[in-house]
């Protein structure tokens, strides 16, 4: 908070009136169950994106990134068309969205950075989203509900930018807590638990170095798939809304009624509602060692049923089999590249890490980026 403070101070001439910071996020469990109604275990990151804020005059918002040289800006009667590929369009999505619930805050001066690596798979743009939503939030005094900021941060995906995410990555953005997953329910869009991690384990990321870009990917053809597959089952099984509500058993005997690639996304999501429900169960008992199954069950699915996987992801997991100290390792997030993660032993996490980027560039030429993250709070903003 302290340097970004005092570069707005620096830059701008004038004291900041707001700081927030929001953080990325993990999916531990429930690999595209978001958007299928379904059930999620994740969990908000100590790595932020952060804000200093102060009202601005006119309708011009002049932004400083601390990742980048220079200042850029943009029009608040400019929204209406999103320039592809520039990451501006997530700060002019959220007063678009705003906007459209009847919400009009001003202009702003913004000094921002973030320790959230991009399109990685960590939700470095819910981050960027929520931190900046709660940034207007506290400087304009708008009120709204925690659900309706994180539709906010969904509609700038969505709406603003075509990509049909859920709403998994501002929900952990918003609502984390200390050292506890959350359990989230997205049938009624709420929380329904914290889940503590025992004690002497930590998530290990490594970072396939393939940036994903959802706009790009097949991620919106996977909805579809599910979104068919759904359908389908609901004219066989009455009361089917979204494969949430699709047993393992109900699949396999309605299976001659969907395409090959219906069934197989089908059976992705069951089983990752299926592991989340189990994982929960098994995290309160104390086995950790049968939670780490389930993770390495997980990235199996994603692999061979919704083939969101890539080579090296798998090569990642192939690893985590190998070396010492791991429990359990799967892709985490959109997939088509980005981040894999590693639940293992905290005593072995820096033996594990080393080895894990030795043979990862061994193989691939290239280092990983290997993250030790620790859970982390959700978003804040306050008064300076």
């Amino acid at each position: 908070m302290n340097n970004l403070t005092e570069s707005f101070q620096s830059h701008f001439g004038r004291p900041a009136g707001v700081f927030s910071a929001a953080p990325g996020r993990l999916e531990i469990l429930g690999n595209h169950t978001d958007y299928n109604q379904g059930f999620v275990l994740s969990c908000a990151v100590e790595q932020k994106t952060s804000f200093a804020v102060a009202k601005a005059e006119g309708k011009v918002c002049r932004i400083i990134n601390c990742k980048f040289t220079g200042q850029t800006e943009f029009s608040l009667d400019e929204l209406d068309s999103p320039v592809a590929g520039e990451w501006l369009n997530y700060l002019k999505g959220v007063y678009y969205e705003l906007r459209k619930r009847g919400i009009e805050p001003g202009a702003v001066d913004v000094v921002m950075d973030s320790s959230v690596p991009l399109s990685a798979g960590m939700s470095s743009s819910a981050a960027l989203e929520v931190g900046f939503c709660f940034a207007l939030k506290q400087l304009y005094g708008i009120e709204l509900e925690k659900t309706d900021w994180a539709r906010v941060g969904q509609g700038v995906e969505n709406d603003y930018l075509g990509v049909s995410t859920g709403l998994l990555d501002q929900f952990s953005s918003i609502y984390g807590q200390q050292d506890s997953l959350i359990m989230s329910d997205f049938r009624t869009d709420e929380v329904i638990k914290n889940v503590p991690v025992p004690h002497g384990y930590v998530f290990i990321v490594a970072n396939s170095m393939e940036k994903h870009d959802l706009v790009d990917s097949e991620y919106n053809v996977r909805r579809r798939d599910c979104e068919s597959a759904a359908a389908r089952l609901g004219r066989v099984y009455t009361g089917v809304k979204a494969l949430r509500d699709v047993s393992m058993q109900q699949l396999e005997q309605a299976k001659a009624e969907l395409t090959r690639l219906e069934y197989l996304r089908a059976k992705h999501i069951i089983g990752e509602n299926e592991r989340v429900i189990a994982g929960d169960k098994l995290l309160a008992a104390g086995d950790v060692e049968g939670f780490g199954r389930l993770l390495f069950e997980s990235h199996e699915s994603s692999r061979v049923n919704f083939e969101n996987s890539t080579q090296r992801l798998d090569y990642l997991i192939e690893l985590a089999k190998s070396i010492p100290g791991c429990i359990g390792a799967r892709l985490s997030g959109g997939g088509f590249g980005g981040i894999s993660i590693h639940l293992v032993r905290e005593d072995a996490a820096e033996e594990y890490s080393s080895r894990l980027g030795a043979a990862f560039k061994s193989q691939t030429g290239e280092q990983p980026q290997i993250i030790k993250c620790g859970i982390g709070g959700g978003a804040q903003a306050v008064d300076l």
